[in-house]
């Protein structure tokens, strides 16, 4: 009887991926992220800047770190960034309590 729920519940999930049911986005921080017209884009170790300089940083699935790049004013200080969710990025600039946290978006999002 507990075979028989499983392939009921397997073949309604392939009928709905195959007719195309909801795509979830993936859980990772890279992608192409937003604020206020700037923009900057994360793919696994390598940034480009809200300046459009190419750096890498420190990298994992939910979060990124990198040391802003000269000529760029924040030249030398370290940009801190942790995945909210799949569309919500916070962004510290710096290790300074006083700066506030930065609220990022996905540029791509549609629904």
């Amino acid at each position: 009887m507990a075979d028989a729920r499983i392939s009921r519940k397997v073949l309604l999930t392939l009928v709905l991926t195959l007719a195309g049911g909801p795509v979830a986005l993936a859980d990772v921080i890279d992608g192409d992220w937003c604020l206020e017209g700037r923009h900057f884009s994360i793919k696994g170790p390598a940034i480009v800047t809200p300046e459009g300089a190419t750096t890498n940083g420190d990298y994992t699935r939910h979060s990124f770190s990198y040391v802003v790049p000269a000529p760029a004013p924040q030249a030398g200080s370290t940009i801190f960034m942790r995945l909210v969710n799949e569309t919500t990025l916070q962004l510290k600039p710096g290790a300074d309590s006083a700066v506030a946290v930065q609220i990022w978006r996905r540029c791509d999002v549609t629904s």
